[in-house]
């Protein structure tokens, strides 16, 4: 709730700041900011014990800060509300493509969490970060031959998406173990989200089509050299309805029974993620334990209605663990007011660093962090550095009056911001800090100059 000023004025305040309660624990994903932050003696953001005016000035702007309790804690929120309403064996896997860099894969497998990986190079970061390969599930619709002979040799869990690929691991697996994998389904469930991030609806280019299932069951029970487990079907992201992750749970179920007719004794039922978060004050996404709870009683209901054993229970949450556990800080610079129009604000970032809002059309929240409890006098929109009149981070930001040198922290940045970060006008890609009881580590080095360059040739001809 914004706090009121002795002369009317709307104030910053702690607004943004996590509502403790003495009864109910947080669920991190209801947060727009980490679960440590406060405001500090000096009017200050602070987030894990450490002033992030100060961490701007050691380690540079942009700057994405990870909380490595808001983190933490999302961990074992999944992965204690599964064992509480779960009567069979559950395992949690983080869906990396959100954030996939090794302290993430590390932070998520000391909780006990498994690792979703979508290519050959986070499959890699996942091992090097020392996840188990019984503990990875490889996803994808189009994997290289080169990568699916990867996870073959490493020993991870394939889910295979499509005909190519059931075929190609037969093919490949030959001289090898018989493969463990997993079938993605699409479900044909819909659900209120942006349609770039829909995953569940028949127009998909994930899973097999539910009209094929007979055929699939067919041809995998005749194959020595792939060993069936599971089903894994995924209907999307930044979903606040509780519905169709129900529907899903209960057809599932019925996956399992259907695939038993046919030989395939299948022990893994894995639901996907897609759990969203607070990015506004208007966002109202269930708790972590308001998702997983009725999942889990849909599933033992059903199963024990069709007689069926319980199943290992599987989720992939991805936004949910990381977005609301870091901030992203940016130091201002130019300002440009058009009289009756608009000001805009101006960055030391922007679209390469989060290509959301230009993607996606998605909104933030931003304070500053220097003046927390200044009055918010400025409607501004905070305008990135790109040469692209689209590189727009918020539009009509509530803010205090600002100046070159402010420190803009965003928040929620912790999903898609990093891993879908580029070098558009050639910038380097941010520095990453993990902070916890007062101390920052480097994560992620900022790119220079020279890595820009790293991977260019100059044939013999063009050189002066």
């Amino acid at each position: 709730m914004v706090s009121t000023h002795p002369t009317g004025v709307k104030h910053a305040g702690s607004q943004y700041l996590p509502q403790r309660s003495s009864t109910n624990a947080i669920s991190p994903n209801q947060e727009l900011l980490p679960l440590t932050a406060k405001v500090n003696s000096s009017d200050s953001l602070e987030i894990g014990g450490c002033d992030v005016t100060t961490l701007v000035q050691q380690f540079g702007s942009p700057l994405y800060i990870l909380d490595e309790e808001t983190l933490r804690t999302a961990c074992q929120q999944y992965r204690d509300t599964f064992k509480q309403y779960y009567q069979g064996e559950s395992q949690v896997l983080y869906a990396s493509k959100a954030w996939n860099c090794l302290a993430v894969c590390a932070i998520a497998n000391s909780e006990g969490l498994g690792i979703d990986v979508a290519s050959g190079g986070e499959l890699y970061t996942a091992l090097t970060a020392g996840v188990s390969p019984d503990k990875i599930y490889y996803h994808g619709n189009n994997k290289s031959r080169a990568e699916l002979l990867y996870a073959i040799e490493t020993g991870v869990n394939i889910v295979a998406d499509n005909w190519y690929e059931l075929q190609t691991l037969v093919e490949l697996a030959q001289q090898q173990q018989p493969v463990r994998i997993l079938l993605r389904l699409t479900p044909g469930i819909d659900c209120h989200t942006h349609d770039y991030i829909r995953t569940g609806h028949l127009d998909s280019k994930f899973g097999f089509d539910p009209g094929d299932l007979d055929e699939v069951f067919t041809y995998v029970s005749q194959q020595v050299a792939l060993n069936c487990v599971g089903v894994h079907a995924h209907i999307g992201s930044q979903i606040f309805e509780r519905q169709p992750h129900r529907d899903l749970a209960a057809l599932m179920v019925q996956w399992l029974t259907k695939a038993a007719s046919y030989g395939l004794t299948l022990t893994e039922l894995d639901v996907g993620g897609g759990l969203g978060i607070t990015y506004t004050e208007s966002d109202d996404p269930p708790s972590i334990e308001e998702w997983v709870k009725p999942i889990c009683e849909v599933i033992q209901e059903a199963c024990a209605a069709e007689n069926l054993p319980l199943p290992k229970l599987l989720c992939e949450p991805g936004r949910s663990l990381i977005a609301t556990a870091c901030v992203t800080a940016y130091t201002i610079g130019s300002s440009k007011t058009i009289p009756d129009i608009r000001t805009y604000v101006a960055i030391d970032g922007g679209m390469s660093d989060n290509p959301r809002p230009i993607t996606y059309q998605s909104v933030y929240r931003a304070v500053v962090a220097n003046k927390m409890s200044a009055p918010l006098t400025e409607k501004v929109t905070i305008a990135g550095k790109h040469c692209e009149s689209g590189d727009v981070l918020i539009k009509d930001a509530l803010l205090p009056k600002t100046q070159p040198g402010d420190i803009l922290v965003v928040m929620g940045t912790g999903a898609y911001n990093y891993s879908m970060a580029s070098n558009y006008n050639r910038l380097p890609r941010p520095a990453a800090v993990l902070v916890a009881n007062g101390e920052a580590n480097l994560i992620l080095q900022r790119e220079t100059y020279q890595d820009l360059i790293r991977q260019d040739r100059l044939p013999e001809r063009l050189k002066s």
